[in-house]
């Protein structure tokens, strides 16, 4: 970074020095040189081709939290459906609760804490009883290295999920690019006339106004789980609802060893 700045710097004092030696015998006439408009055309170039850029960096990340939220959801269901496999009743209602409870962590505790880039440690809990089932299971049961292999899809798109609800565009280019949006915003104010100006105001008030959309759009894009356009929790409640309707028909009257929103909860004898 200290380089960067230096040679600017640098390239800058040369620039000017050199517009002072080779330029100082211009006569007036010769001594139009660039409009502002010229020169901050370069400006303008640039912001666009960083809008462009990040807009495009960040709807990637939101396309990718997307497709880690649906496969986590679709793995969860693979695995409650594989659990149908298991001829003990006990291990299979086991299986099955775990993703119930999971699913309804995910969605009341987790979702909303990665609006802020975090995860929750509620559904951890059931992943680790899920491992546990599994131990008892064994390998000898032959539905046990499907499950595994779910549990497994599933584990990787929750890390996936996890990992695009950080913001995908640091503060720090953010905010350059605040600042360059800033800067043509003025710029263009500078180029306006000062008469019979109304369909330059009309043109740079509509410019204004795309520039801060796009800018707004990249802030809620990088942060797919918060923001006006958010991904939602609809794949894992469609799943959570399943799981639940297939472990009440095949456990009728057993209860989920959590609540409503996927917190555990002991059962008393």
């Amino acid at each position: 970074m200290t380089v960067t700045i230096v040679v600017a710097v640098i390239a800058l004092i040369l620039g000017l020095i050199a517009h002072h030696f080779l330029r100082r015998n211009d006569s007036e006439a010769d001594d139009v040189g660039l409009s502002v408009k010229d020169l901050i055309g370069p400006v303008q170039t640039l912001t666009v081709l960083i809008l462009a850029f990040v807009l495009a960096t960040a709807a990637g990340s939101y396309n990718r939290a997307e497709e880690a939220a649906h496969n986590e959801a679709n793995a969860a269901d693979h695995l409650a459906e594989t659990a149908d496999y298991l001829p003990n009743a006990a291990q299979r209602h086991r299986v099955q609760a775990d993703v119930v409870c999971y699913t309804r962590a995910v969605r009341h505790f987790e979702w909303p804490t990665m609006a802020h880039g975090q995860n929750a440690p509620e559904p951890s809990v059931w992943t680790a009883d899920l491992r546990s089932a599994f131990k008892d299971i064994g390998p000898d049961q032959s539905a046990f290295g499907m499950l595994v292999s779910a549990d497994d899809t599933r584990a990787k798109a929750r890390q996936a999920r996890l990992t695009e609800s950080t913001a995908a565009v640091p503060a720090a280019v953010y905010w350059f690019m605040l600042v360059l949006l800033s800067i043509t915003v003025i710029s263009l104010c500078l180029c306006i006339p000062r008469r019979r100006n109304r369909p330059q105001l009309a043109t740079l008030a509509m410019v204004t106004a795309l520039l801060t959309t796009t800018l707004l759009l990249v802030h809620d894009a990088e942060r797919p789980f918060g923001g006006s356009i958010a991904v939602g929790s609809s794949a894992v409640n469609d799943v959570e609802h399943q799981a639940a309707r297939d472990f009440r028909a095949d456990a009728p009257g057993t209860e989920l060893p959590c609540d409503a929103d996927g917190r555990k909860v002991s059962r008393g004898a």
